[in-house]
């Protein structure tokens, strides 16, 4: 089986071809980074347009990758939300075009089942059931999965997402976009432990951010204009990073031993963090839990998440009439 995947959710353009086995052949990204950089975030306008005007190459450069033509695939999976609507809509109309031209059959997945489905393009695979974190950007849920599409959720954020909270502390800092990134090369040459960040709804398995992000401002404001020595912002990135990390990793591992799981898998934007990947190493190996991360390339928005979850649906026999819509906000998984 030979699947094209594509992925235009947010500001990426992707596209990917996975094989047999969820071989992965190609793999190809358009960032936007340096077009929403000087707005210090996503347009959602100017993403659809740059995307409508990459997608065509992008998916191209990935079949010739793959060494492959259209008339060869077996079928073609898209993301057809939760996302930026106009963007979503260019992605899910090219995937529909190219599914009747070729006469294929087509799947809209779900972006963030997606996340969790990269796991599998790697080695070792983990067995379900598991818990998994999924914490990008727009989102910061943790699931029980027992199934591809089969998950239960067992804490969320009640605010802002973890991925948010590096973008807007980023900002805040003066340091650029995109936030997570900065920060995270900020912080190695800082102090962890130099600034007591709050830590919200410690009991809970349910997160908080927007407190954090108060806390940085009220720290800024109170410095009055006056700028931060190299020293100080380097400390002051460990610490707001820390203090996201840390309770990403512990309500996560708190979760599955709740949930007495044995693995966890973390996916999405943010899981490309150096400090997340660091302590949740860390803290499983005390906890006697496996645990699965993607490589950053496959922890970013990318298209071969988007074709090995197809891969999946398509070898089961489902897909979808080109009449398919796509979805700015997607149901996903029920509250335990």
């Amino acid at each position: 089986m030979l699947v094209l995947g594509i992925e235009s959710s947010c500001d990426e353009t992707a596209a990917a071809v996975v094989g047999e086995g969820l071989c992965l052949r190609s793999n190809v990204i358009a960032s936007q980074i340096d077009t929403h950089s000087k707005y210090g975030g996503v347009v959602p306008e100017v993403a659809s347009r740059q995307h409508a005007e990459s997608i065509g190459p992008v998916i191209f450069q990935a079949l010739e990758d793959a060494g492959v033509t259209l008339q060869e695939l077996s079928g073609i999976a898209v993301t057809k939300g939760p996302g930026l609507i106009g963007s979503l809509l260019v992605g899910l109309s090219v995937a529909k075009a190219l599914a009747y031209a070729a006469n294929l059959p087509f799947v809209g997945v779900n972006h963030l089942e997606s996340h969790i489905a990269a796991i599998f393009l790697g080695s070792p695979k983990p067995l379900f059931p598991f818990a998994a974190l999924v914490v990008s950007g727009g989102h910061t849920t943790i699931y029980r999965v027992h199934d591809y599409q089969g998950m239960a959720i067992l804490g969320q954020t009640r605010d802002d997402a973890a991925g948010e909270a590096f973008d807007k502390g980023a900002k805040m800092l003066g340091i650029g976009y995109p936030g997570g990134l900065l920060i995270d090369r900020l912080a190695k040459e800082g102090n962890s432990a130099s600034l007591p960040f709050p830590r919200a709804m410690k009991d809970s398995l349910d997160f908080s951010f927007s407190g954090l992000k108060t806390s940085l401002l009220q720290l800024l404001r109170k410095r009055e204009g006056r700028p931060c020595t190299p020293k100080e912002l380097a400390d002051i990135a460990a610490s707001y990073q820390e203090a996201i990390v840390e309770v990403l990793v512990d309500k996560t591992i708190r979760a599955a031993k709740m949930s007495c799981l044995k693995r966890i898998v973390v996916c999405g934007g943010v899981a490309a963090n150096s400090r997340l990947r660091e302590r949740f190493a860390q803290q499983c190996a005390a906890s006697g839990l496996e645990l699965f991360i993607p490589p950053p390339i496959l922890c970013t928005d990318n298209a071969a998440m988007v074709a090995a979850l197809g891969a999946h649906l398509l070898g089961r026999g489902v897909c979808d009439a080109l009449d398919l819509n796509a979805l700015s906000r997607l149901p996903q998984g029920q509250a335990a």
